[in-house]
């Protein structure tokens, strides 16, 4: 499959595949990955709910990609993809009753709109509401990839454009976006279904998408 973007900016001539236990992530391959993903690697991992595309906070060329490969237009919310409330905090601006809300739900299959502080890149924004998707994912590769990475992921789902149901098998994704992605991060099957997503921008609980994620708690 060709670069949608007609270029291939990264070093490897094909996707660097990892093929990480599921329970206990290998810390040499978790760091092979991060060291990726830090030097603009675009890679494709799983989640808690089904695979996603990702790369370094502040990768322009990593967040454009994304844009061409799933054809997205600039009123898509990407998501930044965190590993504590800690680091979610710093990216969001959130009251009380929107954190116990959101804090009642996480780790999970959420993906939460909120507005943006002043540390999220332009690029990343809502052209009209200068909100962000945010979400903290129960997945133990995710979160072991967060954890040495230090700084959140900017994500979208792996769903390309005219496919009913995102890809979910590693092996699948390598064969598919070899030359489109960098890395491919196999850790078993992760689902189809993506992030149930709520949108807390005016302070009410909105269900933009149901998904993965129960949605009682947020009607």
């Amino acid at each position: 499959m060709d670069s949608p973007t007609g270029k291939r900016p990264y070093a490897w001539a094909v996707a660097r595949y990892f093929d990480v236990h599921p329970e206990n992530p290998q810390p040499r391959l978790i760091s092979g990955v991060v060291d990726s993903i830090r030097s603009g690697a675009l890679v494709a991992y799983p989640t808690d709910s089904c695979y996603a595309l990702g790369c370094q906070l502040g990768n322009r060329e990593g967040i454009d990609r994304i844009r061409s490969i799933r054809n997205l237009d600039d009123r898509h919310h990407f998501t930044l993809v965190c590993q504590n409330f800690s680091q979610l905090g710093q990216f969001v601006q959130i009251d009380n009753d929107v954190f116990r809300a959101v804090k009642a739900a996480t780790p999970g299959s959420y993906t939460f709109i909120l507005p943006a502080t002043k540390e999220v890149p332009r690029q990343l924004l809502h052209p009209k509401k200068k909100t962000v998707g945010v979400r903290i994912p129960d997945h133990v590769v995710t979160q072991a990839m967060l954890a040495e990475l230090g700084s959140p992921l900017v994500s979208s789902t792996l769903l390309l454009p005219d496919e009913a149901e995102p890809l979910t098998q590693g092996w699948e994704i390598k064969e598919r976006l070899d030359h489109v992605v960098d890395a491919v991060v196999d850790s078993g099957d992760c689902g189809t279904e993506p992030t149930t997503v709520v949108d807390f921008s005016s302070g009410e609980a909105e269900i933009l998408r149901r998904g993965a994620g129960p949605t009682a708690r947020f009607e």
